[in-house]
């Protein structure tokens, strides 16, 4: 973080508490009382026991991501009908409860790439840093694997170049991908109603490569 350690009277660092970030990774919230002023940076921290995996940065309901972004309603519809959150009546899908991106017609597929594509920078933004008073300055991944733990810190605005890096595109299986982040219907939940929520995905160990 750049400070000097003879600069620094203390260090106290507290988990931040409620629906920051939607609340899906811990929160850390430091001060550091320095001899001439007191700074406050908030952490984001990914704990991560498998290298390869992927890890949860955002989860919510289409319509806060509506209210967040501005969605069009054409675009709203394409994206309940990707989660099942509006029934398909389109046959011989995939899953019945829901529509693949690919077994959208080509141009409903080009309206989610134009819209994520105008939007990029304020999606990116918003899933990985966040906005307010608790907006992560920082994000701290540690690794740890058959007892030997590792670990890297980086900006914000570092981990958003991270991860951010790369086209908007629709995957083979039918996911978006924006850069390095997975776009998906969030699945599982024993088949209850938040299964229908639309997720966000990265793997926060390629950080350590950059």
């Amino acid at each position: 973080m750049s400070y000097d350690f003879n600069d620094i009277e203390y260090v106290k660092a507290e988990k931040v508490r409620g629906q920051y970030k939607a609340d899906i990774q811990v929160r850390v919230r430091i001060t550091i009382k320095l001899k001439s002023q007191e700074d406050l940076q908030n952490l984001q921290v990914k704990l991560v026991s498998n290298p390869q995996g992927f890890n949860q940065i955002d989860k919510r309901w289409i319509d806060k991501y509506v209210e967040l972004w501005n969605v069009p309603k054409d675009i709203t519809k394409l994206l309940k009908l990707f989660t099942g959150e509006i029934k398909p009546t389109k046959k011989n899908l995939k899953d019945p409860r829901r529509m693949l991106l690919t077994e959208f017609d080509e141009s409903d597929q080009e309206k989610i790439l134009d819209f994520f594509n105008h939007n990029k920078i304020l999606v990116i933004s918003d899933l990985l840093k966040g906005r307010g008073e608790f907006s992560a300055d920082w994000v701290l991944v540690i690794l740890k694997v058959n007892g030997e733990s590792s670990w890297v810190l980086k900006s914000i605005n570092e981990a958003m170049n991270v991860f951010g890096k790369g086209d908007i595109r629709i995957t083979a299986q039918g996911s978006l991908k924006i850069g390095k982040i997975g776009m998906q219907r969030k699945g599982g939940d024993g088949g209850r109603d938040t299964s229908k929520m639309l997720q966000f995905k990265i793997n926060p160990v390629e950080l350590f490569d950059n």
